[in-house]
């Protein structure tokens, strides 16, 4: 385990922990709400999207210490859930923003080949800030179809286990290859 601190602010009067109960999220909410982007000293360069979609029991392969860039073609970028990480915000601009990224586009319609990216409101506060637009519906219009390298923190997500091919493969509503992410994104590259 790395000794590093985890930085996170209130955010709309919603804290690190959101508004988490459960001891789990409570533990887990501070790293999806992270809002400083990673040092290039703390981004691991052995995290590929190859590497997050070997399948096998995945859990231990990364920590949520780790920050990634990694590179592929993305799929979709949707609205995320209602979660207590942003405090059960339910307004667009309070939600996360869900990408799905393959490997290649042949990849798109293949949910055992999509890792997940995720954009937080705290990240896109502060690309607002320098004039980028990060909003959902922008994200949604500008990135699918196209490649594109992501930089962020690791985050393996335990509530989406039960939906993962690589922990789940014999369940029929497994959506994602894996529960780690690159959650927040602090950096969105689209290559030409």
């Amino acid at each position: 385990m790395h000794a590093q601190t985890i930085h996170t602010s209130t955010y709309d009067g919603c804290g690190p922990t959101g508004s988490a109960t459960r001891p789990q999220e409570k533990y887990l909410n501070p790293f999806k709400n992270r809002d400083q982007a990673p040092a290039p000293s703390d981004i691991n360069k052995n995290i590929k999207l190859t590497g997050m979609l070997m399948s096998g029991e995945d859990k231990n392969r990364y920590d949520n210490h780790m920050a990634a860039q990694i590179t592929g073609y993305v799929a979709s970028a949707k609205v995320g859930g209602i979660e207590s990480c942003n405090c059960k915000a339910k307004d667009l601009p309070h939600r996360d923003t869900h990408i799905d990224i393959v490997l290649s586009p042949n990849d798109y319609g293949s949910a055992k080949r999509h890792v997940i990216v995720e954009v937080t409101p705290r990240i896109r506060k502060l690309m607002a800030a320098q004039g980028k637009d990060w909003s959902t519906p922008t994200l949604h219009q500008k990135l699918p179809g196209h490649l594109v390298r992501f930089t962020g923190w690791m985050f393996y997500d335990t509530e989406h286990r039960p939906q993962c091919f690589n922990t789940a493969p014999n369940n029929p509503n497994d959506w994602r290859a894996t529960a780690w992410e690159i959650h927040p994104v602090t950096n969105i590259e689209i290559l030409k």
